[in-house]
């Protein structure tokens, strides 16, 4: 139970500095990490709501660290959230060819929390 609970507040950590990254400053972040000089206004909106949507599975995951109803529940919106978006980013990788580094590092943590966050599942309360 310690190791759930451990897990979800480090995905809340986690997913709370990269939607912060995203959504707080998204001309900094689209010109520091994307290469991105110009960002339209549509975009940077398109930013600002993924930081939202971040922030709130984040707090989620936090709340449900400490409730023992909810905390199998969070891990697996975990996985769902993680595959959801590495899925996406591999087809995006098909069909658009490779991102910026940061994108490609993304992924690969994406990739590498869905069996972790299994595993995590699995174990007895």
């Amino acid at each position: 139970m310690l190791l759930k609970k451990i897990f979800l507040v480090i995905a809340f950590a986690v997913v709370s500095i990269i939607a912060l990254l995203y959504g707080v400053s998204p001309d900094w972040f689209a010109s520091r990490f994307l290469g991105v000089t110009d960002l339209d206004l549509n975009f940077a909106h398109i930013l600002r709501a993924v930081m939202c949507l971040y922030l709130a599975l984040g707090l989620f995951w936090l709340f449900s660290a400490l409730s023992d109803t909810l905390r199998n529940v969070a891990i697996l919106t975990t996985i769902l959230f993680a595959g959801g978006l590495v899925i996406g980013r591999l087809l995006s990788f098909f069909v658009d060819g490779l991102p910026a580094p940061l994108l490609i590092l993304y992924a690969a943590m994406e990739l590498a929390l869905v069996p972790i966050a299994y595993w995590i599942y699995t174990l007895p309360e």
